[in-house]
Protein backbone atom coordinates (compact mmCIF):
# COMPACT_ATOMS: atom_id res chain seq x y z
CA UNK A 1 0.00 0.00 0.00
CA UNK A 2 1.41 3.45 -1.33
CA UNK A 3 1.10 5.34 2.66
CA UNK A 4 1.51 2.09 4.72
CA UNK A 5 4.61 3.51 6.77
CA UNK A 6 4.93 7.10 5.36
CA UNK A 7 5.20 9.93 7.36
CA UNK A 8 2.97 12.48 6.77
CA UNK A 9 2.48 15.75 8.94
CA UNK A 10 -1.23 17.38 8.37
CA UNK A 11 -1.58 20.99 8.87
CA UNK A 12 -5.11 22.05 9.91
CA UNK A 13 -5.89 25.83 9.37
CA UNK A 14 -9.13 27.34 10.62
CA UNK A 15 -12.19 26.80 8.39
CA UNK A 16 -15.41 25.30 8.64
CA UNK A 17 -14.08 22.45 6.81
CA UNK A 18 -12.03 21.39 9.61
CA UNK A 19 -14.59 19.14 10.97
CA UNK A 20 -13.26 16.99 7.85
CA UNK A 21 -9.72 16.97 8.60
CA UNK A 22 -10.88 14.69 11.06
CA UNK A 23 -12.51 12.53 8.69
CA UNK A 24 -8.86 12.91 6.44
CA UNK A 25 -6.69 11.89 9.30
CA UNK A 26 -8.85 8.80 10.23
CA UNK A 27 -8.57 7.86 6.76
CA UNK A 28 -4.69 8.16 6.14
CA UNK A 29 -4.12 6.38 9.73
CA UNK A 30 -6.46 3.34 8.11
CA UNK A 31 -4.51 3.08 5.23
CA UNK A 32 -1.33 3.08 7.28
CA UNK A 33 0.33 6.27 7.57
CA UNK A 34 2.04 7.83 10.75
CA UNK A 35 -0.06 11.02 10.92
CA UNK A 36 1.55 14.16 12.83
CA UNK A 37 -1.01 16.77 12.65
CA UNK A 38 -0.11 20.69 13.30
CA UNK A 39 -3.17 22.90 14.40
CA UNK A 40 -3.30 26.69 13.95
CA UNK A 41 -4.40 28.90 16.25
CA UNK A 42 -7.29 29.70 14.04
CA UNK A 43 -7.81 25.97 13.60
CA UNK A 44 -8.40 25.47 17.79
CA UNK A 45 -11.33 27.51 17.15
CA UNK A 46 -13.05 25.17 15.35
CA UNK A 47 -11.10 21.77 16.48
CA UNK A 48 -9.51 20.81 19.67
CA UNK A 49 -6.33 19.18 19.25
CA UNK A 50 -7.33 15.85 21.94
CA UNK A 51 -9.57 14.84 18.99
CA UNK A 52 -6.55 14.50 16.74
CA UNK A 53 -4.70 12.74 19.21
CA UNK A 54 -7.66 10.06 19.68
CA UNK A 55 -6.96 9.51 16.01
CA UNK A 56 -3.52 9.04 15.78
CA UNK A 57 -2.43 8.20 19.56
CA UNK A 58 0.40 11.00 19.06
CA UNK A 59 1.12 14.59 20.46
CA UNK A 60 -0.70 17.57 18.35
CA UNK A 61 1.28 20.30 17.61
CA UNK A 62 -0.55 23.80 18.08
CA UNK A 63 2.34 26.26 19.34
CA UNK A 64 6.10 26.73 18.47
CA UNK A 65 6.58 28.44 21.99
CA UNK A 66 4.70 25.52 24.18
CA UNK A 67 6.19 22.18 22.63
CA UNK A 68 4.25 18.84 22.68
CA UNK A 69 7.34 16.50 22.65
CA UNK A 70 10.81 16.57 24.37
CA UNK A 71 12.62 17.71 20.78
CA UNK A 72 14.86 20.60 20.96
CA UNK A 73 13.37 21.96 17.89
CA UNK A 74 9.76 19.94 16.88
CA UNK A 75 9.42 21.98 13.76
CA UNK A 76 12.79 20.75 12.38
CA UNK A 77 11.88 17.37 13.68
CA UNK A 78 8.72 17.30 12.28
CA UNK A 79 10.30 18.72 8.37
CA UNK A 80 12.90 16.51 8.33
CA UNK A 81 10.90 12.98 8.80
CA UNK A 82 8.28 13.82 6.84
CA UNK A 83 7.41 11.98 3.61
CA UNK A 84 4.28 14.09 2.62
CA UNK A 85 2.84 17.52 4.14
CA UNK A 86 -1.02 18.11 3.60
CA UNK A 87 -2.10 21.14 4.18
CA UNK A 88 -6.04 20.77 4.72
CA UNK A 89 -8.25 22.98 4.95
CA UNK A 90 -5.72 25.11 3.46
CA UNK A 91 -6.91 28.75 4.20
CA UNK A 92 -6.09 31.99 2.29
CA UNK A 93 -4.29 33.46 4.77
CA UNK A 94 -2.16 29.95 5.41
CA UNK A 95 -1.61 29.97 1.63
CA UNK A 96 -0.16 33.73 1.63
CA UNK A 97 1.71 32.98 4.72
CA UNK A 98 3.54 30.42 3.08
CA UNK A 99 3.82 31.15 -0.35
CA UNK A 100 5.65 34.48 1.13
CA UNK A 101 8.23 32.34 2.78
CA UNK A 102 6.52 33.57 6.46
CA UNK A 103 7.23 31.28 9.53
CA UNK A 104 5.65 32.96 12.70
CA UNK A 105 3.35 29.89 13.23
CA UNK A 106 4.46 26.09 13.92
CA UNK A 107 2.65 24.90 10.13
CA UNK A 108 4.74 27.35 8.80
CA UNK A 109 7.98 27.00 10.71
CA UNK A 110 7.37 23.31 9.37
CA UNK A 111 6.57 23.77 5.82
CA UNK A 112 9.67 26.08 5.51
CA UNK A 113 12.01 23.56 7.24
CA UNK A 114 11.04 20.54 4.95
CA UNK A 115 11.93 19.03 1.91
CA UNK A 116 9.35 16.83 1.30
CA UNK A 117 6.73 17.59 -1.40
CA UNK A 118 3.15 19.49 -0.46
CA UNK A 119 -0.13 18.77 -1.31
CA UNK A 120 -2.69 21.51 -0.14
CA UNK A 121 -6.43 21.24 -0.09
CA UNK A 122 -8.07 24.59 -0.65
CA UNK A 123 -11.51 25.67 1.67
CA UNK A 124 -12.52 29.21 1.39
CA UNK A 125 -15.76 31.56 0.15
CA UNK A 126 -15.52 31.52 -4.09
CA UNK A 127 -15.14 35.32 -3.71
CA UNK A 128 -11.64 34.57 -1.58
CA UNK A 129 -11.06 31.73 -3.59
CA UNK A 130 -11.13 33.72 -6.67
CA UNK A 131 -9.22 37.13 -5.59
CA UNK A 132 -6.32 38.06 -7.62
CA UNK A 133 -4.11 38.32 -4.23
CA UNK A 134 -5.48 34.42 -3.58
CA UNK A 135 -4.72 33.42 -6.97
CA UNK A 136 -1.19 35.41 -7.48
CA UNK A 137 -0.33 33.15 -4.24
CA UNK A 138 -1.47 29.98 -5.71
CA UNK A 139 0.45 30.30 -8.63
CA UNK A 140 3.75 30.86 -6.72
CA UNK A 141 3.02 27.91 -4.47
CA UNK A 142 2.32 25.70 -8.01
CA UNK A 143 5.35 27.41 -9.54
CA UNK A 144 7.74 26.30 -6.49
CA UNK A 145 6.16 22.55 -6.80
CA UNK A 146 3.21 22.68 -4.30
CA UNK A 147 0.69 19.99 -5.25
CA UNK A 148 -3.56 21.17 -4.87
CA UNK A 149 -6.28 19.32 -4.87
CA UNK A 150 -9.50 21.12 -5.65
CA UNK A 151 -11.39 23.26 -4.11
CA UNK A 152 -14.28 21.52 -5.22
CA UNK A 153 -17.53 23.57 -6.50
CA UNK A 154 -20.92 23.58 -4.86
CA UNK A 155 -22.66 25.25 -1.91
CA UNK A 156 -20.87 27.04 0.62
CA UNK A 157 -20.90 27.94 3.98
CA UNK A 158 -21.76 31.31 3.26
CA UNK A 159 -24.95 30.09 1.10
CA UNK A 160 -23.37 30.91 -1.93
CA UNK A 161 -22.65 28.70 -4.45
CA UNK A 162 -19.55 28.28 -6.14
CA UNK A 163 -15.60 27.20 -5.93
CA UNK A 164 -14.06 26.52 -2.75
CA UNK A 165 -15.60 23.98 -0.77
CA UNK A 166 -12.94 21.34 0.62
CA UNK A 167 -12.37 18.19 -1.68
CA UNK A 168 -13.71 15.36 -0.02
CA UNK A 169 -11.40 13.04 2.30
CA UNK A 170 -10.98 10.28 0.38
CA UNK A 171 -9.91 12.14 -3.30
CA UNK A 172 -7.90 13.93 -0.91
CA UNK A 173 -6.59 10.33 0.69
CA UNK A 174 -5.96 9.44 -3.54
CA UNK A 175 -4.15 12.12 -4.25
CA UNK A 176 -1.97 12.04 -1.52
CA UNK A 177 -0.89 8.61 -3.08
CA UNK A 178 -0.45 10.12 -6.58
CA UNK A 179 2.20 12.74 -5.25
CA UNK A 180 3.96 9.58 -3.32
CA UNK A 181 3.96 7.26 -5.80
CA UNK A 182 6.62 9.72 -7.77
CA UNK A 183 9.51 7.89 -7.25
CA UNK A 184 7.54 4.69 -7.55
CA UNK A 185 9.46 1.92 -9.39
CA UNK A 186 7.19 2.05 -12.79
CA UNK A 187 7.56 5.84 -12.89
CA UNK A 188 8.42 7.29 -15.76
CA UNK A 189 6.25 4.26 -17.97
CA UNK A 190 3.28 4.91 -19.16
CA UNK A 191 0.70 2.11 -18.93
CA UNK A 192 -2.17 2.20 -21.08
CA UNK A 193 -5.60 -0.75 -19.34
CA UNK A 194 -8.98 -1.19 -20.67
CA UNK A 195 -12.02 -1.93 -18.53
CA UNK A 196 -15.70 -3.67 -18.86
CA UNK A 197 -17.58 -5.10 -21.41
CA UNK A 198 -18.09 -3.59 -24.44
CA UNK A 199 -21.51 -2.66 -26.14
CA UNK A 200 -22.14 -3.44 -29.84
CA UNK A 201 -25.50 -1.86 -30.85
CA UNK A 202 -28.61 -3.87 -32.02
CA UNK A 203 -30.73 -0.93 -32.82
CA UNK A 204 -30.97 2.50 -31.11
CA UNK A 205 -32.10 0.83 -27.65
CA UNK A 206 -30.58 -2.40 -27.46
CA UNK A 207 -26.54 -3.81 -27.29
CA UNK A 208 -24.96 -7.05 -27.27
CA UNK A 209 -22.87 -6.93 -23.88
CA UNK A 210 -21.51 -9.39 -21.56
CA UNK A 211 -21.34 -9.40 -17.30
CA UNK A 212 -18.01 -7.81 -16.80
CA UNK A 213 -17.90 -4.84 -14.46
CA UNK A 214 -14.70 -3.29 -15.19
CA UNK A 215 -13.61 -3.61 -11.68
CA UNK A 216 -10.55 -5.50 -12.65
CA UNK A 217 -9.53 -2.84 -14.80
CA UNK A 218 -9.82 -0.03 -12.34
CA UNK A 219 -7.78 -1.82 -9.96
CA UNK A 220 -5.18 -2.09 -12.39
CA UNK A 221 -5.16 1.40 -13.37
CA UNK A 222 -5.11 2.64 -9.50
CA UNK A 223 -2.35 0.50 -8.79
CA UNK A 224 -0.10 1.63 -12.24
CA UNK A 225 -0.52 5.04 -10.39
CA UNK A 226 0.20 3.58 -7.44
CA UNK A 227 3.61 2.91 -8.73
CA UNK A 228 4.38 6.09 -10.32
CA UNK A 229 3.05 4.79 -13.57
CA UNK A 230 1.30 7.83 -16.36
CA UNK A 231 -2.08 5.83 -16.72
CA UNK A 232 -4.48 5.69 -19.27
CA UNK A 233 -8.20 3.80 -19.03
CA UNK A 234 -9.68 3.21 -21.92
CA UNK A 235 -13.19 1.75 -20.52
CA UNK A 236 -16.91 1.40 -21.45
CA UNK A 237 -17.61 1.96 -17.39
CA UNK A 238 -19.70 4.97 -15.84
CA UNK A 239 -20.97 3.75 -12.62
CA UNK A 240 -17.16 3.06 -10.97
CA UNK A 241 -15.44 6.35 -9.82
CA UNK A 242 -12.31 6.79 -11.76
CA UNK A 243 -8.80 6.28 -9.55
CA UNK A 244 -7.86 10.47 -9.22
CA UNK A 245 -4.88 11.15 -11.00
CA UNK A 246 -5.73 8.61 -14.05
CA UNK A 247 -7.12 9.96 -17.93
CA UNK A 248 -10.05 8.70 -18.54
CA UNK A 249 -11.09 7.72 -22.50
CA UNK A 250 -14.88 6.75 -22.94
CA UNK A 251 -15.96 4.12 -25.31
CA UNK A 252 -19.01 1.72 -26.02
CA UNK A 253 -18.05 -0.78 -28.89
CA UNK A 254 -15.24 -2.35 -30.11
CA UNK A 255 -14.33 -0.56 -32.48
CA UNK A 256 -14.55 2.70 -30.57
CA UNK A 257 -11.86 0.69 -28.46
CA UNK A 258 -9.41 -0.35 -30.89
CA UNK A 259 -9.26 3.37 -31.98
CA UNK A 260 -8.51 4.69 -28.61
CA UNK A 261 -5.97 1.74 -27.58
CA UNK A 262 -4.07 2.20 -30.25
CA UNK A 263 -3.71 5.84 -29.58
CA UNK A 264 -2.50 5.71 -26.26
CA UNK A 265 -0.25 3.15 -26.94
CA UNK A 266 1.66 4.90 -29.78
CA UNK A 267 3.04 6.28 -26.90
CA UNK A 268 3.23 3.69 -24.30
CA UNK A 269 5.29 0.67 -22.65
CA UNK A 270 2.44 -1.25 -21.62
CA UNK A 271 -0.28 -2.40 -22.75
CA UNK A 272 -2.81 -4.57 -19.94
CA UNK A 273 -6.05 -5.47 -21.97
CA UNK A 274 -8.41 -6.79 -18.72
CA UNK A 275 -11.80 -5.67 -20.71
CA UNK A 276 -13.88 -8.17 -22.13
CA UNK A 277 -14.25 -6.52 -25.57
CA UNK A 278 -17.09 -8.57 -27.68
CA UNK A 279 -16.44 -11.31 -29.81
CA UNK A 280 -19.21 -10.82 -31.65
CA UNK A 281 -21.01 -7.79 -33.42
CA UNK A 282 -24.54 -7.78 -35.29
CA UNK A 283 -23.96 -7.53 -39.08
CA UNK A 284 -26.57 -5.47 -39.62
CA UNK A 285 -27.83 -2.51 -37.21
CA UNK A 286 -31.59 -0.93 -36.86
CA UNK A 287 -31.92 2.61 -37.81
CA UNK A 288 -35.06 2.29 -35.39
CA UNK A 289 -35.99 0.33 -32.53
CA UNK A 290 -37.02 -3.07 -33.48
CA UNK A 291 -40.56 -3.13 -32.31
CA UNK A 292 -42.05 -6.31 -30.45
CA UNK A 293 -44.45 -6.98 -32.85
CA UNK A 294 -42.66 -6.72 -36.38
CA UNK A 295 -42.21 -10.35 -37.74
CA UNK A 296 -42.52 -12.51 -34.98
CA UNK A 297 -38.89 -13.79 -33.65
CA UNK A 298 -36.24 -11.72 -33.88
CA UNK A 299 -32.97 -13.50 -35.90
CA UNK A 300 -29.78 -11.70 -35.53
CA UNK A 301 -27.06 -12.06 -37.89
CA UNK A 302 -23.76 -11.88 -36.27
CA UNK A 303 -20.54 -11.51 -37.53
CA UNK A 304 -17.08 -11.73 -35.70
CA UNK A 305 -14.97 -9.13 -34.18
CA UNK A 306 -11.19 -8.93 -35.39
CA UNK A 307 -8.62 -8.82 -32.70
CA UNK A 308 -7.21 -5.49 -32.80
CA UNK A 309 -3.65 -6.59 -30.35
CA UNK A 310 -1.56 -7.64 -33.42
CA UNK A 311 -1.82 -4.02 -34.11
CA UNK A 312 -0.63 -2.59 -30.99
CA UNK A 313 3.42 -1.92 -31.86
CA UNK A 314 5.69 -4.74 -30.57
CA UNK A 315 7.97 -2.88 -28.28
CA UNK A 316 4.65 -2.48 -25.99
CA UNK A 317 4.25 -4.55 -23.27
CA UNK A 318 1.37 -6.76 -23.88
CA UNK A 319 -0.69 -8.22 -21.21
CA UNK A 320 -4.06 -10.49 -22.04
CA UNK A 321 -6.94 -11.59 -19.86
CA UNK A 322 -8.62 -14.71 -20.71
CA UNK A 323 -12.21 -14.79 -18.83
CA UNK A 324 -12.64 -18.43 -19.43
CA UNK A 325 -16.05 -21.13 -17.41
CA UNK A 326 -14.60 -24.44 -18.58
CA UNK A 327 -10.74 -25.69 -19.52
CA UNK A 328 -9.43 -21.75 -18.08
CA UNK A 329 -5.72 -22.44 -18.93
CA UNK A 330 -6.06 -24.58 -22.02
CA UNK A 331 -8.67 -21.79 -23.67
CA UNK A 332 -6.28 -19.17 -22.40
CA UNK A 333 -2.61 -20.85 -23.55
CA UNK A 334 -4.91 -20.54 -27.22
CA UNK A 335 -4.95 -17.00 -26.76
CA UNK A 336 -1.87 -15.86 -28.81
CA UNK A 337 -3.47 -17.87 -32.19
CA UNK A 338 -5.68 -14.78 -32.72
CA UNK A 339 -3.89 -12.27 -30.55
CA UNK A 340 -0.23 -12.16 -31.93
CA UNK A 341 2.82 -12.35 -29.34
CA UNK A 342 1.99 -11.64 -25.84
CA UNK A 343 3.87 -11.17 -22.78
CA UNK A 344 1.76 -12.10 -20.03
CA UNK A 345 -2.09 -13.86 -20.22
CA UNK A 346 -3.74 -13.66 -17.03
CA UNK A 347 -6.45 -16.38 -17.17
CA UNK A 348 -9.42 -16.27 -14.80
CA UNK A 349 -11.61 -18.98 -13.77
CA UNK A 350 -15.53 -16.58 -13.78
CA UNK A 351 -17.29 -19.32 -12.65
CA UNK A 352 -15.00 -19.97 -9.50
CA UNK A 353 -16.68 -18.64 -6.13
CA UNK A 354 -15.34 -15.43 -5.48
CA UNK A 355 -14.10 -15.08 -9.06
CA UNK A 356 -16.89 -13.96 -11.29
CA UNK A 357 -18.09 -10.55 -12.71
CA UNK A 358 -19.21 -7.90 -10.75
CA UNK A 359 -17.13 -9.39 -7.47
CA UNK A 360 -13.82 -7.49 -5.49
CA UNK A 361 -12.29 -10.55 -5.42
CA UNK A 362 -10.43 -12.90 -8.03
CA UNK A 363 -8.73 -15.65 -8.85
CA UNK A 364 -6.26 -15.22 -11.88
CA UNK A 365 -3.04 -17.57 -13.08
CA UNK A 366 -0.65 -15.94 -14.46
CA UNK A 367 1.21 -17.66 -17.99
CA UNK A 368 4.08 -16.15 -19.07
CA UNK A 369 5.97 -17.81 -22.26
CA UNK A 370 9.34 -20.19 -20.71
CA UNK A 371 7.89 -20.24 -17.30
CA UNK A 372 5.82 -22.44 -15.33
CA UNK A 373 2.07 -21.05 -14.67
CA UNK A 374 1.71 -19.19 -11.25
CA UNK A 375 -1.65 -19.76 -9.70
CA UNK A 376 -2.33 -16.79 -7.31
CA UNK A 377 -4.31 -17.58 -3.85
CA UNK A 378 -8.16 -15.70 -3.96
CA UNK A 379 -7.33 -12.36 -3.33
CA UNK A 380 -8.66 -8.74 -4.01
CA UNK A 381 -8.54 -7.67 -7.59
CA UNK A 382 -5.89 -4.55 -6.30
CA UNK A 383 -3.92 -7.19 -4.96
CA UNK A 384 -4.10 -9.52 -8.08
CA UNK A 385 -3.42 -6.09 -9.65
CA UNK A 386 0.02 -5.65 -7.69
CA UNK A 387 1.14 -9.42 -8.89
CA UNK A 388 0.55 -8.59 -12.36
CA UNK A 389 2.48 -5.33 -12.39
CA UNK A 390 5.28 -7.37 -10.33
CA UNK A 391 6.01 -9.36 -13.36
CA UNK A 392 5.20 -6.51 -16.02
CA UNK A 393 8.28 -4.45 -14.46
CA UNK A 394 10.00 -7.32 -14.72
CA UNK A 395 9.48 -7.61 -18.54
CA UNK A 396 10.29 -4.22 -19.27
CA UNK A 397 13.42 -4.67 -17.08
CA UNK A 398 14.53 -7.46 -19.36
CA UNK A 399 13.68 -5.18 -22.61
Amino acid sequence: MPLRGKQIVLGVCGSIACYKAADLTSKLVQAGAVVDVVLTDSAQKFVTPFTFHSLTGRSVYTDMWEPATGAGEEHVALARRADLIIVAPATATTMARIAHGLADDMLSLTVLASRAPVLMAPAMDSQMWEAPATQENVETLTRRGVEFVGPASGRLASGNVGTGRLEDPARIVEAAKLVLARGGDLAGRHIVVSAGGTREPIDPVRVITNRSSGKMGYALAEAARDRGARVTLVSTVDALPVPYGVDKVGVETVAEMREAVLQATSTADVLIMAAAVSDFRPADVAEHKIKKGEGGEMLLRLVPNPSFFPEVPDRVVKVAFAAESRDVIENALRKPESHGRLDLICANDVSAEGAGFGVDTNLVTLLEPGKEPEALPLMSKYEVAQRILDRVRAILAQR
